[in-house]
């Protein structure tokens, strides 16, 4: 059965549609979605008004020193925002790397025995 879905956050496909995709396109849209969308923390109500609690506390880490501990933070984040709502991946490494005021995070994970990579930029 062709598990076929709508890739967020939504694109256009040259049908005049929204894109489509299976297998790793579509689980690394969820990733993407999952951890850029924020979600309900003690500072804020959360992105989605029909869902608060979706998403990640990576907003969080805006304006904040870049310092070993915001990368350690990011990190937490990422997994915990996972394991919550994309529990079909497994979580490899979080690759953090920081240049001058700007903190890179490279998320691999593996999903249906094979191996991911999404990356990601704070």
């Amino acid at each position: 059965m062709d598990n076929r879905s709508i890739i967020l956050p939504f694109q256009r496909d040259k049908k005049r549609d929204f894109a489509s995709g299976v297998g790793e396109d579509l689980i690394a849209s969820k990733v993407r979605q999952a951890l850029l969308t924020e979600g309900a923390t003690p500072k804020s109500s959360g992105e989605l008004p029909w869902r608060t609690e979706f998403g990640s506390g990576l907003q969080l880490l805006r304006h904040l020193r870049n310092e070993a501990a915001l990368a350690d933070l990011a990190k937490i984040h990422v997994r915990d925002c996972l394991q919550r709502w994309v529990p079909e991946v497994e979580l490899l490494e979080v690759i953090t790397t920081r240049d001058g005021e700007t903190l890179q995070l490279k998320v691999r994970f593996r999903a249906a025995d094979e191996a991911t990579v999404v990356n990601l930029q704070l």
